[in-house]
């Protein structure tokens, strides 16, 4: 049976794309995850690498949609070919069914994870100059209905509930409770 697997990296993001290039492949079954690739607990890859058996073909559009760094491509790979299948990327024409393919697979997962880092490079030196320049401020601050939190905080300090109930009353992840706990003084 020949596989396909998509990914993008958000939910507004569209997979038509890589869906389309997966229309010449004759592909039989899809699994798309919506997250970004730096996560390796994606649940769809998760259930295609359960999925598959002896004979199969895995197809994506591009090596980058299934690993975003050489070490996590190759354990993919490895637990592919582990399960008797194969794998195709079609941007980059690699084919594991051939001993060139599997030597490529090697070399393309190095410059892409070159690539990331790169960007990541590229990113840090943007946000570090428009810092300099006073032009980047970070994220945004979350709105937070003050006099909701002063109440909340209270019936926690008085052990009416715990920080969890007070957490979830209030929509907020642990990080941003303490530490608007702390700016507030509460």
């Amino acid at each position: 049976m020949k596989v396909g697997y998509a990914r993008v990296s958000t939910k507004e993001q569209n997979e038509a794309r890589q869906i389309r290039a997966f229309e010449d492949e004759g592909i039989e079954k899809v699994f798309l995850d919506k997250q970004s690739g730096k996560n390796a607990d994606r649940p769809q890859l998760k259930e295609m690498l359960s999925f598959i058996r002896q004979g199969d073909i895995i197809v994506v559009e591009s090596i980058s949609r299934i690993a975003r760094n050489t070490k996590d491509l190759l354990t993919i790979v490895e637990t592919i070919n582990g399960k008797g299948a194969e794998f195709i990327s079609k941007k980059e024409s690699l084919d594991t069914r051939t001993p060139t393919g599997k030597f490529m697979l090697t070399v393309f997962g190095a410059m892409a994870e070159l690539e990331r880092e790169y960007i990541l490079g590229r990113q840090a030196e943007g946000i570090a100059l428009a810092k300099e320049q006073g032009k980047y401020k970070g994220k945004p601050k979350l709105a937070i209905d003050e006099s909701a939190m002063k109440r909340e905080c209270k019936r926690w300090r008085e052990g009416l509930q715990t920080a969890t109930e007070t957490m979830k009353h209030l929509n907020l992840k642990p990080n941003t409770f303490y530490r608007r706990v702390q700016e507030m003084g509460l």
